[in-house]
């Protein structure tokens, strides 16, 4: 059984970069991005049932990794769709107010209780000591020393 890591929040919000980030503090990890899976469905049906079909894809790549660690990043703009993935951690990136895509802006439920807010793009600001070193020391995900 993998710890599954949701990086989640609007369209250009910074999901990916943190995601690249991320990956490089951990051992064992596989990284899933939502745009590279739905490009391997051919699916960009954004409507509700075609995002909660993504949500499905995302829970199941991470259903089907070996590794101990699997970050995803992906909008999960619908409490289901989060339901669906069930991560262990979730961190919500909260650098927008809105995107380009007002359909999505429209149906996004904030997460209640994320493990993580990040309210900067500043990916560099995630080196040491940071507020990821900070989330990966307080849940024990860093590398043995």
């Amino acid at each position: 059984m993998n710890t599954r890591i949701l990086i989640m929040g609007l369209p250009g919000a910074g999901k990916t970069t943190l995601a690249q980030e991320l990956v490089k503090h951990l051992d064992s990890v596989e990284w899933f991005n939502a745009d590279i899976v739905r490009n391997l469905h051919q699916d960009w049906d954004f409507s509700e049932v075609g995002r909660l079909r993504q949500a499905h894809r995302m829970a199941n790549s991470a259903n089907q990794s070996s590794c101990d660690y699997v970050v995803v990043d992906f909008i999960a703009p619908l409490i289901e769709m989060r339901v669906i993935f069930d991560a262990d951690y979730t961190i919500l990136m909260d650098t927008i107010k809105e995107s380009k895509y007002n359909d999505t802006d429209k149906i996004f439920e904030k997460p209640k209780n994320p493990n993580v807010v990040v309210t900067s793009k500043n990916a560099e600001g995630w080196d040491e000591p940071s507020a990821l070193k900070a989330f990966l020391e307080q849940h024990y995900l860093t590398r043995p020393v």
